[in-house]
């Protein structure tokens, strides 16, 4: 088995959520849905939805001194929002949950496999 993060990106600026009580209520059921799917067949292993880009600090360290500055690593209007850790037999197994994820969540979703430790 292989885990892939499968990685929610937003775009700043763009309304792509759900606006009212009634939408934010789908939208939820839909997650809670993939996310009890997930489990149910031991696919899932860690995820959760990040706060905005404005709330991140970025830690550099430069001969030997410690810099931390306010805001996201990269300037850019597409952020991520949130992710999927996920364990499945093979790339494939894992592009299917991403695209169950994408249909549920309404925003691009990266996967990118981990590395093996053995891996250079």
């Amino acid at each position: 088995m292989a885990q892939y993060l499968l990685s929610v990106h937003s775009v700043e600026g763009e309304v792509s959520g759900p606006t009212s009580a009634e939408e934010m209520q789908q939208f939820m059921k839909r997650v809670n849905a993939l996310e009890e799917e997930m489990r149910s067949t031991n696919t899932y292993v860690f995820g959760g939805p990040l706060h905005d880009p404005d709330t991140a600090t970025v830690v550099r360290v430069s001969g030997g001194d410690v810099l931390t500055t306010d805001g996201p690593f990269a300037e850019s209007k597409e952020h991520l929002g949130g992710f999927y850790i996920i364990e499945t037999e093979n790339l494939d197994t894992a592009l299917a949950w991403a695209s169950r994820t994408a249909a549920a969540v309404a925003h691009p979703i990266e996967v990118r496999p981990f590395r093996d430790g053995r891996e250079a």
